[in-house]
């Protein structure tokens, strides 16, 4: 970030504080700040269809091409464009962690193996042109996703499809995937090179978006993509900085039981500083008032001026989302090769303090498992090297001397200059001070994020001492354990993320099998079975799961945050 940004982002956080503290007048909101419920029905007791909701974020919408785009459950403002075969449940809480049919009949038929799915198309699935969605538009839409020229999708398919690794999309083999056959218009059927009971979760990403072949236009195709869901572009300015979507009147709820699509017109504006989204979002003037993020937290500081403001605090919505903030090994490098070095680490972290540089307990958790504490990732509760909330350097000092350094040692922790509060100096700080105390001295590397990111995911140059994290693709262990653990999976000339290059056969054999099931439920209890597992050889020291806490306008109504996302879903809002 250049000096100047930083100076206009102080500038701008300070606008905010003065904004929370003077409060707003009394209006309708989410009422359910622990996110755990629908809130803010309105006046009259229940939202209503009309009116233009705002969105106001950092980022902007870029690639907005079905094909390019890397989404959990359809994304947020995609899938108001973009339907899939199947999609999340947007209902709050555990219950919108279950994936649930879309443009598909059910969330897809398994063979006796789950190598081969089949998919049935709803009946009145229409674009915005009122054509109808065939088969073979699902078709075509995977397999431009494998064009080079639309890369940046979610890569499950090129693994997981029978032909995936080598073929180059339609543009260059226009003979298409062979793995993917349409007997008829409403029928598709998906041939795997191995057993897959999660695939009713990759169907839901947007690469399983119909596109109809005649109206493909390559890389342009993302200025004016044809919508398939309640709402179509009619403006898409500087690759999605400016985004405006409108009704699409083709649309036909009775084949969608998701999308709510209360509002006529969604107007997504990017490029804003994190605080003025905030500050404009706590003022709520004018449009402001409905107004929404999809991708702007509030900090520590807005969070401090909220605690006094009983109508802004009724308008912040708390979510949680798969995802786990940790310190990795290397054990390919010493000392950490030594599982008792491992181990003392585990128990000096002072986890308390490390929340406190997170952000403090309303933005961060103390974690002591790899698989976030959710259900649906088959959480089970351990802490094979119990720290306690401020760390345990007596036993650590203990380990320490077992290992053969009883007068302590040194090491170097990489970490990001970014300021994120997940690997950056703040939380690598706190690591420093708690093992101190243990008689181990921590050396800071702190790196710009791209060479951080390039070392860290290295299997040439990875230290063996780093702050990293991981966030899950859908709500299941597979996506959280398997590219972290899976010997086969490790990556000798790219991005590698088993920071631990763990090759054990009896864990790659536990993830095949689990690959097996299409029984979630009994999947998920193999997961936290196996993450508890390779968590007693101390490849890591989870430390914190992060809370997203956002404002939404005074007039939003319906705000609807499931643990999918973590993040109040576009799709269910209502600004009348």
């Amino acid at each position: 970030m250049r000096p100047s940004s930083v100076i206009s982002r102080r500038v701008a956080a300070a606008a905010v504080s003065l904004v929370l503290a003077s409060g707003a007048a009394a209006c309708a909101g989410p009422q359910d700040a622990a996110g755990n419920g629908t809130a803010g029905k309105g006046a009259d007791g229940a939202p209503r269809k009309g009116g233009t909701l705002t969105v106001l974020n950092a980022e902007a919408q870029s690639d907005f091409d079905p094909a390019r785009l890397y989404t959990s459950g359809g994304g947020n403002v995609p899938s108001l464009v973009f339907r899939t075969l199947t999609t999340r449940n947007r209902e709050a809480g555990a219950a919108g962690t279950k994936v649930v049919p879309d443009l598909a009949t059910d969330t897809g038929r398994p063979n006796k193996d789950a190598t081969e799915w089949t998919f049935t198309l709803k009946d009145g699935l229409k674009y915005e042109d009122g054509t109808p969605v065939t088969s073979a538009d699902v078709k075509y839409g995977i397999e431009r996703s494998f064009a080079a020229e639309l890369s940046g999708g979610a890569p499950y398919l090129r693994d997981w499809l029978v032909g995936g690794d080598t073929y180059q999309g339609p543009y260059k083999d226009p003979k298409g995937l062979a793995s993917v056959v349409t007997p008829d218009p409403k029928t598709i059927v998906f041939k795997l090179r191995k057993p897959e009971g999660e695939f009713p979760f990759v169907a839901t990403q947007t690469q399983f978006a119909p596109v109809p072949k005649a109206k493909d236009t390559g890389a342009k195709y993302e200025d004016h993509p044809v919508s398939s869901g309640p709402y179509k572009v009619v403006k898409n300015e500087n690759d999605g900085e400016h985004l405006v979507l409108e009704r699409n009147p083709h649309w036909d709820p009775k084949t969608d039981a998701e999308r709510k699509a209360y509002p006529d017109r969604i107007d997504v504006r990017s490029g804003l500083d994190e605080a003025v989204i905030n500050q404009r979002l706590a003022t709520s003037a004018g449009g402001d008032a409905s107004a929404v993020t999809t991708d702007t937290n509030l900090g520590p500081a807005e969070l401090a001026q909220l605690g006094s403001d009983k109508e802004l605090t009724s308008r912040v919505g708390t979510g949680h989302f798969g995802f786990t903030n940790y310190i990795a090994f290397n054990p390919k490098v010493k000392p950490f090769d030594n599982i008792k070095v491992r181990q003392a680490i585990s128990y000096a972290v002072n986890r308390t303090s490390v929340v406190n540089a997170a952000g403090g307990s309303a933005l961060a958790e103390p974690a002591t498992t790899f698989l976030p504490e959710q259900k649906a990732f088959g959480f089970t509760a351990y802490d094979h090297f119990p720290a306690g909330p401020a760390g345990n350097p007596a036993k650590a000092r203990e380990l320490l001397k077992e290992a053969g350094y009883p007068n302590g040692l040194t090491v170097t922790l990489l970490h990001s200059t970014a300021q994120n509060r997940t690997t950056s100096p703040e939380i690598a700080t706190a690591v420093q001070e708690a093992l101190a105390k243990a008689g181990i001295t921590v050396k800071l590397d702190g790196q710009e994020p791209n060479s951080f990111n390039e070392k860290r995911w290295s299997v040439k140059d990875a230290p063996g001492f780093f702050l990293s994290r991981w966030g899950a693709d859908w709500p299941a262990g597979g996506p959280f354990l398997a590219p972290i653990f899976d010997g086969r999976q490790i990556v000798t000339n790219g991005s590698n993320y088993n920071h631990a290059q763990l090759n054990d056969p009896a864990v790659n054999q536990e993830i095949d099998e689990i690959n097996k099931l299409t029984d979630l439920t009994a999947a998920a209890a193999r997961w936290g079975a196996l993450d508890k597992k390779i968590g007693e050889q101390a490849l890591d020291v989870p430390l914190f799961h992060p809370v997203y806490k956002r404002l939404v306008g005074k007039n939003v109504k319906n705000v609807v945050i499931s643990d999918w996302t973590g993040v109040l879903d576009i799709s269910q809002v209502a600004v009348k």
